[in-house]
């Protein structure tokens, strides 16, 4: 995992994305973290494009979907999902490059509300909304 990291305590999201098997199995690197803001990649490889030959829906939801939660954990508080949902725009094919940049909306009490942008190089292909909740230290 690479990340430039500038300011603010982003150690608990670096954390959850080394443990994430997940995520990593797929490939996702950390391109950049700030607190309330991260960007990830991908390469779309062969096991993630359906019977259609366009990439699975579900990966394209769990780019987004890793990218916020890396977000929702930068400033030092754990956080899980308390709702997400997306917006397919276009479709992507093996070996499409997709970069997903999660921006935080606002903070109020536990509550986050997170936007997340799906792109393969300037075009938007997908939009994520997340709204997180902040848990107790170890779940």
């Amino acid at each position: 995992m690479s990340a430039a990291v500038v300011g603010g305590d982003c150690e608990p999201a670096r954390s959850m994305f080394a443990a994430d098997n997940a995520s990593r199995a797929l490939g996702i690197e950390i391109v950049d973290l700030h607190p309330g803001v991260a960007t990830t990649t991908v390469t779309v490889g062969e096991t993630m494009v359906n019977g259609h030959g366009i990439t699975h829906g579900g990966y394209v939801f769990l780019l987004a979907d890793t990218t916020f939660a890396l977000a929702c954990n930068s400033r030092g508080d754990a956080a899980v999902a308390a709702r997400a949902d997306i917006r397919f725009l276009r479709a992507t094919r093996l070996g499409d490059v997709l970069t997903a940049t999660a921006v935080e909306r606002e903070r109020f009490g536990r509550n986050g509300l997170y936007d997340v942008t799906v792109r393969r190089g300037g075009e938007v292909i997908a939009e994520f909304r997340g709204d997180s909740r902040t848990i107790p230290s170890g779940g």
